[in-house]
């Protein structure tokens, strides 16, 4: 294996350590700083390293559990497949990859410029929107902080709306692709769009109404949408690869339906479960400046 993905390996382990930690000693701050920061690193390097290489590295996280027990098979399963000159991943020692990824590498790696562009921009906006999601939940707009609270919450709002667009135009081009599951796909990738985005719109309506605990618990929703979508969707496709290699288009598919309501529910299940903290009093906090 490579040793940048080898490393990736590292920072996963590391991180599955906070994950014990906030499990253990209900102590999360060490979990959810490494989720982002992990998240930030995968996706500032596509426009670091270009979007042909990011996307060969991340195919190469998946080809050690994918291609376990395949290599040197004649009976290649139909959720692998295999892309010219092995370029679709960095991890060359493997033949085959998963499909998926080699579709995802070669509709964007040399692929038209809008859908290029489309990918830049959800990458983006949808960092700068998981970022400014987690300093709004961390610092409720009381006293000094609201005036900062609000403009944050308008520029995340913003950038979720743009991400999730271009998110949406992306994948009305998913009904032929059929190793992302062709139609289901597409409408896989609506589902998930309605669910991220319509968390997004409910922590605005509910803030702008001054139900500012009702604004809360959408922020907790939101956030969760945006880890399903996100790591879910990712962890997901690692322990599902190679279980549903025989079935084409499987382990995305499920993936793709079910990453963000499940990451939604697992908000609710830690929100309503953590400790007691105080909520913002004042409904103006939240409230548009006159």
């Amino acid at each position: 294996m490579p040793v940048e993905t080898l490393i990736f390996y590292a920072a996963l382990i590391a991180w599955a350590g906070f994950l014990v930690q906030g499990v253990t000693k209900a102590n999360w701050r060490g979990f959810a700083l490494t989720g982002v920061g992990l998240m930030l690193a995968l996706n500032i390097g596509y426009f670091v390293r270009g979007q042909g290489d990011s996307i060969a590295f991340f195919v190469s996280i998946y080809d050690l559990l994918d291609n376990l027990g395949v290599s040197g098979s004649t009976d290649v399963p139909v959720a692998l497949s295999t892309c010219p000159d092995n370029a679709c991943s960095i991890a060359t020692n493997y033949d085959t990859h998963p499909a998926w990824g080699v579709a995802f590498y070669e509709r964007f790696a040399d692929g038209p410029t809008f859908r290029r562009t489309m990918l830049f921009t959800h990458i983006a906006f949808n960092s700068i929107a998981f970022v400014l999601a987690h300093v709004q939940l961390a610092k409720p707009g009381t006293g000094s902080n609201a005036s900062r609270h609000r403009l944050l919450g308008r520029i995340s709002f913003a950038a979720i709306t743009f991400g999730t667009l271009a998110a949406v135009l992306m994948a009305s081009e998913h009904g032929s692709v059929e190793q992302y599951g062709g139609i289901l796909s597409m409408l896989g990738f609506y589902s998930m769009a309605f669910f991220v985005y319509g968390c997004a719109v409910k922590t605005v309506t509910t803030a702008r109404s001054g139900d500012i605990a009702s604004h809360r618990i959408w922020m907790w929703r939101f956030i969760g949408s945006m880890w399903g979508a996100f790591w879910l969707f990712r962890v997901m496709l690692f322990v599902l690869g190679p279980i549903m290699r025989n079935i084409e288009a499987g382990a995305i598919l499920v993936c793709i339906w079910f990453s963000a309501p499940l990451g939604i529910l697992i908000a609710e299940w830690f929100r309503t479960r953590r400790p007691h903290t105080r909520e913002p009093a004042a409904a103006e906090a939240l409230q548009p400046a006159p």
